[in-house]
């Protein structure tokens, strides 16, 4: 049985903010965006409510229309902002949320078509019989890919696929693949799991999948993607991935007590093995992380990092196996082909068709793992 992986990093379209905008800037929309919506859901708007969202429209280039170079202002019934033509200040005309619906939203831009076939090839020749997918658009657009573009590239589609929608507004989701044998069965989310303060513990999901391998066994599968340090590694987003590790801590202690041994939490968890915030979870049960079994390789580049380049610390993806799995695990490493080598020297072997860049399939690299049967 062979278990990997994956941040696809969207399969077919993508925020045009990742694509076109600098890290900072596209740190800057991103919360200019969730901060808008966040003033358009109170009831009442005061004067520096409004204020503020006249500022906000106007940083995300929505002064002049409800269309910006990277966000859409999504008008369902009534008005919120009246844009004078003979030049006057725009004002927000509505007095709170029950005035009008609508919301701000990230314009989405097509992925390369070569970099979709990249993705297709690694998820292809990596082969896995059970593979987590990171920031897969919805379960639409994931069997979509399995159906189509893992024929396009002569792979063979995987016979289930699911995705439960989760809290990023951005479609980044975690989702399941499984071969035919690989049985999805008892599924739980957890995106309603929150903090004590009422806000969402996990950025995306922390599903649940029961999966019966064609031995019999029953494998519990955690794909995750915790929150990100994108635009810099601020205290808020530390404290999240820290509550997010500790809430997935526990989901694996409540499965090991009620007697289920073989457990896998696999994803992209944004931080390296030494971080405090993954502690809760690295270092506080007794999961144990594929990158340190004695038959772990990480191929042709010695780095143990699972983005980027590849260095050390750049590891970020995981494959944690319950000890029952890990004793069984009779090989493991990275696969890297879909990722950009960097130059003078490259560092590991590419695609063909990877001359650039943009082709790439993702800046992650697929974490795997092979265990044998019981």
């Amino acid at each position: 049985m062979k278990i990997a992986a994956f941040n696809v990093e969207n399969l077919f379209d993508r925020a045009r903010a990742f694509n076109e905008g600098s890290a900072m800037a596209t740190q800057a929309i991103l919360e200019a965006t969730s901060e808008l919506n966040g003033l358009f859901e109170k009831p009442n708007y005061t004067v520096a409510d409004k204020s503020r969202m006249v500022k906000l429209l106007k940083t995300l280039d929505l002064g002049k229309s409800d269309t910006g170079d990277f966000v859409i202002l999504r008008r369902i019934r009534g008005r919120i902002v009246r844009r004078p033509r003979d030049g006057s200040p725009i004002e927000i005309v509505a007095a709170g949320r029950d005035d009008w619906i609508g919301w701000v939203e990230l314009r989405m831009a097509p992925v390369n078509e070569i970099a979709i076939l990249n993705t297709g090839r690694v998820i292809r020749d990596v082969a896995a019989d059970i593979l987590a997918v990171v920031e897969a658009e919805n379960r639409v657009a994931l069997k979509q890919f399995s159906d189509i573009i893992l024929k396009e590239v002569e792979g063979q589609p995987y016979d289930q696929v699911m995705v439960i929608d989760g809290n990023d507004d951005r479609g980044i989701d975690v989702g399941i693949m499984t071969r035919p044998g690989y049985q999805v069965g008892f599924m739980r989310s957890h995106i309603h799991d929150r903090k004590p303060d009422g806000a969402p513990i996990f950025s995306r999901d922390c599903p649940e999948y029961a999966i019966t391998t064609p031995t019999g066994e029953r494998i519990w599968v955690l794909p995750n993607h915790f929150k990100s340090k994108f635009g810099g590694d601020i205290p808020g987003s530390r404290a999240k991935r820290e509550a997010q590790a500790r809430r997935v801590a526990e989901i694996y202690n409540a499965l090991v007590d009620q007697g289920h041994d073989r457990v896998v939490v696999l994803g992209d968890l944004n931080d390296t093995p030494d971080s405090p915030p993954l502690q809760p979870l690295l270092a506080e049960t007794d999961l144990m992380d594929v990158a340190e079994h004695p038959a772990f390789t990480p191929g042709e580049f010695a780095g143990k990092g699972t983005f980027g380049l590849g260095n050390d610390n750049q590891k970020i993806d995981y494959l944690l196996l319950s000890p029952s799995l890990f004793g069984r695990v009779t090989s493991a490493g990275l696969f890297r082909m879909g990722a950009w080598p960097g130059k003078q020297p490259e560092r590991w072997t590419v695609y063909p068709e990877l001359t650039s860049e943009v082709h790439v399939a993702s800046d992650h690299h697929v974490i795997w793992a092979v265990i044998e049967d019981p």
